[in-house]
């Protein structure tokens, strides 16, 4: 048990620790040079524990996938030091090896041992979404990838500082090996930054406190979080309740895959069984067993909301996931899709849950991140690339219906806005707008998703690549809600418009100067009955173009009209 500690004191405390994470969050968003870091925020900074690596505080606005994640990062690295006789103070490892840290390779994750008095109190870790990590595509979303050679350069844990000193040899590889060597230079002195600023936090807080008393309030909250987890299960009825949904392919072979999920409830334990999931997949829509159990983490925050952000939530769960599944993929196997599977993972969790308790749990939002990558050299010979994620409607609950064009549910990101790609990048958003009919319908809709339209305007022209999901197998409504529209996307060539053969994946699109792609995102799926929808807002929903009249009358009846448009 943890020491005892009056709660005014803890609740101080909690404060503090969790403002140093988001200082280092807020630093590296400042500082960093790619607007994947800059302006969307896929990124994060946390503070770790000595011994284990467990996730002890995490910031508010990095993603939440990482909550978990890096605390298999951080032990991979607490195990290499062990190896090399032991961290120092002053050191920094970095890495991006997702088979042992988790995500994929174009998060680069720094590692940094903190000491007081000469003995290591805990670990602090930055990770950020660097622009251009090397490998065969742009950008690093390779959807035709079969090994992760084939994404992105392999960085195993390696000490980029030793004892403050950078190792510039292992600064030299990192730019040698990168389409766009400023950008990822900068974002690595913003992370670097990060965790000097992290370092002089603690320094303050231990100074005011002492390590006994911020030790002890680090596992109080650890052990807090345990007991909330506990009594939000015991509030669940005992019980087993399955799930299953599809990726559409692994950009490979064109044959769908299943995630199936399990989830049961026993007293105040919770179990979650991926058995008759896929197996390891030739592309890159596998991941490693880090990053699914840090899904699962995420998945459960949501149905939870109110659970602190750290590793004692994780202590009541058990999470079976077969071996050799596409959810515990094994090195070499291609990760850099990683964002579609856990997407899918949330959703198929939601829709177990749903079957418990569905006043705690929202319909399956748009379900793909939609990574494009538009790349080229302009006139004076300098290499671009323009990777961006696009939003996507949120699936209704039982309170509401659902938000419109938001950002996928695994991260706290945001979507970069038109004004910094298009200042950025020789491009020109055609359109930028909400797509009408995309929601599912249901007695609370689901959030509309978006329309857009990008034109190339480098007269070099411009080659894309498109890594996306959700184009034959539409989000879910739950509740007896309906589905959302399917995710679609197109590109223009000389002989007109395309869509890829996969529906979702493709590389090598050769775009002229004027030529366009269109993406059109899926909403969220819909909450109870359509039938039982308000027809003041099936009519409001039509006055402002959120859905044609005759999806109206489709889905809802025609009582709507008659209170008018």
């Amino acid at each position: 048990m943890s020491a005892a500690i009056d709660p005014i004191t803890l609740a101080v405390l909690a404060g503090r620790m969790e403002q140093i994470a988001d200082e280092m969050d807020a630093t590296l968003f400042r500082a960093a040079f790619n607007p994947i870091i800059a302006e969307a925020h896929d990124a994060s900074h946390g503070l770790y524990h000595a011994d284990t690596g467990e996730t002890l505080v995490q910031g508010k606005n990095g993603l939440p996938i990482f909550v978990g994640v890096m605390a298999f990062a951080v032990k991979a690295v607490i195990d290499k030091a062990a190896a090399q006789g032991g961290p120092r103070d002053g050191d920094v490892w970095i890495f991006n090896d997702a088979h042992i840290g988790g995500t994929h390779l174009s998060d680069m994750r720094l590692v940094r041992p903190y000491f007081r008095d000469g003995a290591l109190f805990c670990w602090l870790a930055s990770v950020g979404h660097w622009h251009d990590v090397g490998g065969a595509v742009p950008g690093n979303y390779n959807p035709s990838a079969t090994e992760v050679f084939q994404e992105a350069v392999v960085l195993p844990p390696v000490r980029l500082v030793k004892g403050g000193e950078v190792q510039t040899d292992v600064l030299d590889i990192l730019m040698r090996n990168t389409r766009l060597p400023l950008s990822a230079e900068g974002d690595l002195n913003g992370q670097l930054g990060a965790l000097d600023l992290g370092v002089r936090r603690l320094d303050a807080l231990l100074d005011e406190y002492g390590g006994e008393t911020v030790s002890a309030a680090l596992s109080t909250l650890s052990d807090r979080a345990e007991t909330l987890l506990r009594e939000e299960v015991a509030g669940l009825p005992d019980g087993r309740w399955e799930a299953q949904d599809f990726l559409d392919n692994d950009g490979i072979s064109d044959a769908a895959l299943p995630i199936n999920v399990a989830l049961e409830v026993r007293g105040d334990r919770l179990k979650l069984d991926f058995t008759g999931t896929a197996g390891q997949a030739a592309g890159p829509i596998n991941i490693a067993r880090p990053t699914a159990i840090a899904c699962v983490y995420v998945a459960i925050k949501h149905i939870f909301p109110t659970l602190p952000a750290n590793a004692g939530v994780m202590r009541p769960i058990e999470i079976e996931i077969p071996e050799d599944c596409l959810l515990s993929a094994e090195f070499p196997a291609p990760t850099g899709g990683y964002t579609e599977t856990i997407l899918r993972m949330i959703d198929v969790i939601f829709s177990a849950a749903a079957q418990a308790a569905p006043e705690r749990v929202v319909a399956n939002a748009y379900g793909t991140i939609n990574a494009l990558s538009i790349a080229g050299r302009r006139s004076n010979g300098a290499r671009w690339v323009m990777f961006s994620f696009y939003g996507g409607g949120h699936g209704a609950s039982n309170e509401s219906d659902g938000l419109n064009h938001g950002n996928a549910p695994i991260s706290m990101a945001t979507i970069p806005p038109v004004e910094i790609l298009e200042a950025a990048y020789p491009v020109l958003f055609r359109q930028w707008a909400l797509r009408p009919d995309s929601a599912g319908a249901g007695t609370n809709r689901g959030g509309l998703g978006a329309v857009y339209e990008i034109e190339v305007l480098e007269e070099n022209g411009a080659e894309a690549f498109f890594f996306g999901e959700r184009g034959r197998f539409p989000p879910k409504g739950i509740a007896g809600g309906g589905d959302a529209a399917l995710n679609r996307f197109d590109y223009e060539q000389a002989d007109g418009w395309h869509q890829p053969p996969l529906a979702s994946k493709m590389v090598g699109i050769r775009l002229d100067r004027g030529q366009r792609v269109r993406l059109q995102t899926p909403g969220g799926g819909g909450y109870g009955p359509a039938a039982e929808r308000d027809p003041a807002k099936v009519a409001r929903d039509v006055r402002l173009g959120y859905m044609t009249a005759d999806r109206a009358d489709q889905c809802h009846g025609t009582a709507w009209r008659e209170i008018g448009q």
